[in-house]
């Protein structure tokens, strides 16, 4: 399984290059906000409300811990959810004040179990979102799973389609060395293939630089599938 990873990770950066992940952010608060809001919505939905919190001077913990709800949400409107998120922000902001003093530092410098399991507390904060927060904000090794990632491997044959969050997440952290760098390229490449080539539907098979990992699974008609 580890040489079939590696062999897509190779086949994947020398299609699309590296993606210098996280997306148009400024800070690692940024990034814990854009993680909240990018929750069921596109990225470019996403831009419009952090262009509105920006404008607003709101990208500081200490400024999202004072603002209104209501005022959060008006702001964040195009993000979609937009009362839902602002109870999410919010509910993250009062979190870092009430056991880390606001300091994204003293958050950050817990190891990653006992950091995940502080985020998946918070209100609203499942586990691509906790995990993205620990991957691109804290910098710490653990592999995002999202719907693209459990499409592609579904497709290749290395997953069920109905494979669980956790089980999917194992097999690339069972597999793949804990290199943050290198989670957070592969984890970008699979959405650069999820976007663009292999969609839900029409997908662009021709266009894919996996389709011979492709076939080749369904030739095999084996199901090397982590448990559920």
């Amino acid at each position: 399984m580890q040489t079939k990873l590696d062999d897509i990770y190779a086949r994947l950066y020398a299609r699309f290059g590296p993606q210098h992940w996280w997306p148009h952010s400024d800070g690692n608060f940024e990034i814990i906000v854009g993680a909240i809001l990018t929750q069921n919505t596109a990225w470019t939905n996403v831009e419009k409300a952090m262009a509105n919190l920006r404008r607003a001077r709101l990208l500081t913990p200490d400024a999202l811990n004072h603002v209104t709800e209501k005022k959060l949400a008006s702001l964040i409107r195009p993000s979609g959810y937009f009362n839902l998120k602002a109870k999410r922000l919010k509910a993250f902001a009062r979190f870092l004040f009430d056991k880390h003093h606001g300091k994204l530092a003293h958050l950050f410098k817990q190891d990653t179990v006992r950091l995940r399991e502080e985020l998946l507390a918070v209100y609203g904060i499942g586990p691509e979102t906790a995990d993205s927060i620990i991957l691109y904000a804290a910098h710490q090794p653990i592999f995002v799973v999202d719907a693209y990632t459990r499409r592609i491997f579904a497709r290749l044959v290395l997953a069920r389609d109905d494979v669980t969050y956790d089980a999917m997440q194992r097999l690339f952290m069972d597999n793949l060395e804990h290199d943050e760098s290198m989670f957070n390229e592969y984890h970008a490449l699979i959405v650069a293939l999820g976007k663009n080539i292999c969609k839900k539907t029409e997908p662009k098979c021709g266009e894919c630089p996996l389709v011979e990992v492709c076939e080749t699974g369904k030739e095999n008609g084996t199901r090397k599938n982590p448990s559920s």
